[in-house]
């Protein structure tokens, strides 16, 4: 069928169903589907690179999923379908997978990260690297559309040369952390980090990071690959998934807890007392670390931070911080765009985890991240103390209110120039933002914008004082009563 292909397009990445499940939604990734992609991703680069097919090579590496091993091969054949060397770099980080077009040692002329993130075991996408970066959703778009026009690539084996990518990957880490922490062969011996790898891909921080310079990381667990997902969602943003990192942190009395995504490219930690650092403290914290050596500098967010994320920024090291669209590509390119401009910037990080440092090619990587903390703890001894000024989290919600309809945008786009009209007719002023709507009251914040993809109007609000979020989604519905298409029943 004519585009089928460009409905596994999601944004920036490619995602599909790769493994039928009961109950679950029809197989649409499947190999025949990943082998046109590959095939054409290496026509993609022929093009962009001016080089022919037979000159490229090309990585392809896998999180823990279930359909990885099937989906690996099916992306090789396309990639040897179409003329180009392929590398099997198996399991494998998504970070690790773009600096396999870094290293001397592998120099790729693009990778293919085969992964879905947190998503059900049943999922599977694909991200694309090439030298300058991963690629944007044109980029996609146009990939995909090059895929329309090719055939399956014939089933059977395709020989592809075995690269140990993470080796390469895990030494550069381990070099991070010496030449930071110093101290000779052993920088973090006297250091108890435990590791919460939710059975994706990052168990190797542990055995191949952590210990060989010292650590002790008993205590870390769900370190083996299993596409299953038996233990909690891979995922730092989930409820489950931090009580388990937390829970090991206190049960070991380690000094730092630090959990990762499926595929690595997010994290969050937790210090010695529990405090959980995630979504605006994993930013601060690491705008902290940061703050000596880039005074006056700008940190770029998503859009639903905090009010008390400003103030620690701005009030308390001197950063300024620009709050840009949601999506971490969308947060990422801002920075490069200000750095461009002369507009200096060393972090974009959005709420999620993803978070990207310019003195790692705007990376998102979650192991990379990791590093700075574990530098930052071998030095200060305590990384609570870098944030004890951020005001805490009182009261905080997300309620995503669905709009009907095939014209769902329309509505979307016109309930918010009605919830910004009525905010103004009450006197209330509009905050500035890069997306949706902001107002900043008294009893905290809100903002309401449009899903990138779904029909869906998100709203975050955080309250001020206990009791101050029911205010908040109270005035959203006043603010919201009688529009086309909205279900306000999520707001009670």
């Amino acid at each position: 069928m004519k585009n089928e292909l460009k409905q596994l397009q999601n944004g920036s990445d490619i995602r599909g169903v790769a493994l039928a499940v009961p109950g679950g939604g029809p197989v649409n990734l499947t190999e025949g589907a990943c082998g046109r992609i590959a095939g054409a991703f290496v026509r993609w680069l022929a093009g962009r690179t001016g080089r022919p097919a037979a000159e490229l090579r090309i990585g392809v590496g896998h999180d823990s999923r279930l359909t990885a091993e099937r989906l690996k091969a099916a992306a090789i054949r396309g990639i040897r379908a179409a003329g180009a060397q392929a590398a099997d770099c198996g399991l494998s980080s998504t970070p690790a997978m773009f600096m396999g077009t870094v290293f001397s040692e592998t120099g790729f002329d693009g990778t293919i990260m085969l992964t879905a993130s947190h998503l059900p075991r049943e999922r599977n996408g694909m991200k694309f690297f090439v030298p300058e970066g991963g690629l944007d959703k044109p980029d996609i778009t146009a990939l995909l559309e090059l895929a329309e026009g090719i055939e399956e690539p014939d089933a059977g084996t395709a020989r592809a040369e075995a690269v140990p990518l993470m080796d390469r990957y895990a030494a550069f880490l381990r070099e991070k952390i010496s030449a930071g922490v110093g101290k000779g062969d052993r920088p973090l011996a006297g250091l108890h980090i435990v590791v919460d790898a939710g059975n994706g891909a990052g168990g190797f921080f542990v055995s191949r990071v952590l210990e060989p310079l010292g650590a002790d990381c008993s205590g870390s667990q769900f370190l083996e690959p299993d596409g299953n997902f038996p233990n909690h969602i891979p995922n730092p943003e989930n409820r489950k998934a931090m009580d388990a990192i937390r829970s090991a942190v206190l049960e070991n009395h380690a000094g730092l807890g630090l959990i990762f995504d499926t595929d690595v490219d997010r994290m969050s930690a937790v210090l010695p007392d529990g405090t959980e650092v995630n979504r605006d403290a994993i930013i601060a914290l690491a705008a902290a670390i940061l703050a000596p050596d880039h005074p006056g500098e700008t940190i770029v967010t998503d859009s639903v931070t905090s009010d008390r994320l400003t103030a620690f920024l701005e009030g308390e090291l001197g950063f300024r911080h620009r709050r840009f669209k949601r999506g971490y590509k969308n947060v990422i390119n801002e920075a490069i765009r200000l750095n461009a401009e002369g507009i200096r910037c060393p972090m974009a990080m959005e709420t999620s985890g993803h978070g990207a440092l310019q003195e790692n090619y705007f990376l998102d990587d979650g192991a990379y991240l990791a590093v700075k903390l574990v530098v930052a703890l071998a030095k200060h001894g305590h990384l609570g103390e870098l944030i004890a000024k951020l005001p805490p989290t009182v009261e905080e919600t997300e309620r995503r209110i669905p709009l009907s309809g095939e014209d769902f945008k329309e509505k979307g786009a016109a309930a918010l120039d009605a919830f910004a009209r009525r905010a103004e007719e009450r006197g209330i002023t509009l905050a500035p933002t890069c997306e949706g709507v902001r107002l900043s009251l008294p009893e905290g914040w809100m903002l309401l914008r449009q899903s990138l993809h779904d029909p869906l109007l998100p709203l975050n609000a955080e309250g001020n004082h206990p009791g101050d979020c029911r205010k908040l989604l109270d005035l959203a519905e006043e603010l919201l009563v009688g529009l086309d298409g909205l279900d306000l029943s999520v707001l009670k």
